[in-house]
């Protein structure tokens, strides 16, 4: 449990902090065995702290053994949240909270903006103006009108972003052939 109530900065930053516990304080595994466990975690999807915790407790008391430390891994972090989101909700309707919330509101503004118009500029360095100007258009036209979800606009500029190299060359290559006849 001390691990999910002090640990900060996600999984990896709690490992050291298990490793102390584990091998240090208990002695429940030695520094060789920390790393062969520490290995194999990283292996596997998900949380590694949890997973480390997780075989910790199945080591020292089997199935409910690790029960319990995954559960005591995640049940501070779970119950903060849980104050987090019930504490949100209750100022949320508070009129410094508000007031706060629209002092924000511009600066994430300009930040997108931003960030648009460096994209905008990698895109029209890389694909040149008239191609950056036909897929910004393109690209507002399928989200804005047609309504299109964005991961599939995403995903089909990301398709055209694979060959978009093919058809320039391709397009170089017919304009060359042509001004040579």
């Amino acid at each position: 449990m001390k691990t999910g109530v002090l640990g900060f900065g996600g999984g990896p930053s709690v490992v050291p902090l298990i490793r102390h516990e584990a091998v240090k304080a208990y002695g429940w595994l030695s520094d060789d065995e920390f790393g062969e466990i520490f290995v194999l975690a990283n292996t596997l999807p998900g949380p590694i702290a949890t997973k480390m915790a997780g075989y910790l407790g199945y080591r020292l008391q089997g199935i409910r053994g690790a029960v319990i430390a995954v559960v005591a891994h995640i049940l501070p972090s779970s119950l903060a949240m849980i104050a987090l989101i019930s504490a949100v909700g209750y100022f949320s309707s508070s009129l410094v909270v508000q007031g706060m919330i629209s002092a924000v509101v511009p600066v994430v503004a300009v930040m997108l903006g931003a960030m648009a118009y460096e994209f905008a500029e990698k895109a029209v360095k890389g694909l040149g103006i008239y191609f950056g100007v036909v897929f910004f258009v393109l690209a507002l036209l399928l989200l804005q009108v047609i309504n299109v979800h964005p991961a599939i606009v995403i995903m089909l500029f990301i398709g055209y972003g694979t060959m978009h190299f093919t058809f320039v060359d391709r397009w170089k290559a017919h304009k060359a052939q042509k001004e040579g006849q």
